[in-house]
Order: C-alpha cells, then sequence, then structure tokens
C-alpha cells in the first residue's frame, strides 16, 4: 500500500487544522503525508495554538495558513474537516469525517488544551485505521 495523504481542512487554517497536521506529522513519523489548508486562510497561525502545541513538545511556529484547493482534495486519502462550515470538493473514493471542535480563536490557553487533547486522540484513532 503506498502512504496515505491526510488534509486537514478548517476555515482559517490557523489552528484546528494546524495543530490535528502537527500531530500527524508528529505520531505519523513519516508514514502518512500530511496537508493542511483552509477556505480563507489567515496571515498567520493562532499564537494559543502554537502556545498549547508546544507544550506538548510539537513546533507549529513557522507553520502559514494556506488556500484550500482542488489539487489537495483530490491528492487526499482522507479529507478531515473542523466542524466550522467548510465545504469541501466531493471525490468518489476519498474518506470524509467532519471533526466537530471548538475554535480556539479568542480563546485563552486553558480551552485550547481541551482542544489540542481532543484533536490528539482523534488523529491518534485516525492513524491506527489509516495503518491497519
Amino acid at each position: 500500500m503506498s502512504q496515505p495523504t491526510v488534509l486537514f481542512v478548517c476555515v482559517h487554517n490557523a489552528g484546528r487544522s494546524q495543530m490535528a497536521a502537527g500531530f500527524m506529522r508528529e505520531l505519523g513519523q513519516g508514514r502518512v503525508e500530511v496537508l493542511s489548508a483552509g477556505s480563507a486562510p489567515k496571515d498567520s497561525i493562532n499564537p494559543i495554538a502554537v502556545e498549547a502545541m508546544a507544550e506538548v513538545g510539537i513546533d507549529i511556529a513557522n507553520n502559514t495558513p494556506k488556500v484550500l484547493t482542488t489539487e489537495a482534495v483530490q491528492e487526499s486519502d482522507a479529507v478531515i474537516t473542523m466542524g466550522c462550515g467548510d465545504v469541501c470538493p466531493f471525490y468518489p473514493g476519498k474518506r470524509y469525517e467532519d471533526w466537530v471542535l471548538d475554535d480556539p480563536a479568542g480563546q485563552g490557553i486553558e480551552p485550547v488544551r481541551v482542544i489540542r487533547d481532543e484533536i490528539k486522540s482523534r488523529v491518534e484513532k485516525l492513524l491506527a485505521e489509516l495503518l491497519a
């Protein structure tokens, strides 16, 4: 089996999708190609998301929000949206999931830690299924 590709999507590509991509890169240890994007990307990553990830040893500080493209969806085996109303192009044969998660934007570190930990749990489950 070829290496699976996962695309994490949220509107601004500045918090949830970046944290999910960070966990997948770290936990996947090169066994999964990881993409993240948003339909209306911000200029930079949410600093509280960066701080929360740094607490668990994952550096996402130098990541850049990217715009969602049809090509990114076509390249991906799994497309994970973050419960933020994004509409992804649909291609048969792809795995689509919508993870309903609170938005870390405008929140302090405590609620963002809860979101981070939920994302980690979901990434671990997804990773196990992709590599099974």
